[in-house]
């Protein structure tokens, strides 16, 4: 499975808010989002970083270079 997709579900369950309301935060709409989550499209760098920003992670843990405590996945 994708790690990305798994990684944006648990942000997204985890932060406790709406959808619709972190996509009206992120400025893009309900659609961009769904599609990242099902794997129809990938978001490119800028909204990575973009996400990471917002659930205050970094962009190698969003896209599954490192785990949750920073260490490297190999």
């Amino acid at each position: 499975m994708n790690l990305f997709i798994d990684r944006l579900k648990i942000l997204l369950a985890s932060s406790g808010k709406r959808q619709t309301d972190i996509c009206a935060e992120l400025g893009i709409s309900k659609q961009k989002l769904t599609n990242w989550k099902s794997g129809y499209s990938e978001p490119n760098i800028d909204d990575i970083m973009m996400l990471a920003k917002y659930f205050e992670v970094t962009t190698d843990y969003l896209v599954g270079l490192e785990n949750e405590d920073g260490t490297k996945v190999h």
